[in-house]
């Protein structure tokens, strides 16, 4: 119970994206759901949610690991992790960023193309947060 009282501040960021994984997550298979279904104008209120919890993820770790990057007591090996977390997702953030602003806006339809790319982005990004929730944000909450 009072664990949460002794967290640092890193780990209270780690528990924060750890949680936003799991509603993007959830989300994205809502999405793919109503899609299937047919239920394109609940599967376009789900996808701005999505893209409203992840762009603002995005944009919370984009800071924070720039932060890191630039701390003068940071070890090497954490920079080093940081660095690398930073560069390794340019691509599949700027498509993500790309794809979702198109496909959130009211007179873009969603269609068998959106269904095939944001199922492949759905691939791409479970595979990220594995890598993210087993690499840099364990050493974050070490550190």
């Amino acid at each position: 119970m009072l664990t949460g009282l002794f967290q640092t501040k890193n780990q209270k960021m780690v528990k924060k994206w750890k949680s936003e994984h799991v509603k993007m997550v959830e989300l994205a298979h809502r999405v793919l759901g109503e899609y299937a279904k047919g239920e394109h104008r609940q599967a376009k209120k789900y996808l701005k949610d999505f893209s409203k919890i992840g762009m603002d993820h995005v944009v919370s770790e984009d800071i924070e690991f720039f932060k890191l990057v630039r701390e003068a007591d940071v070890d090497e090996r954490t920079r080093a992790m940081a660095e690398d977390f930073v560069k390794s997702f340019g691509d599949v953030k700027e498509t993500l960023m790309k794809f979702l602003g198109k496909y959130t806006l009211e007179e873009t339809p969603l269609n068998e193309e959106f269904f095939d790319t944001f199922s492949a982005i759905v691939k791409i990004l479970g595979e990220r947060i594995e890598y993210e929730e087993g690499n840099p944000y364990f050493r974050l909450a070490l550190s």
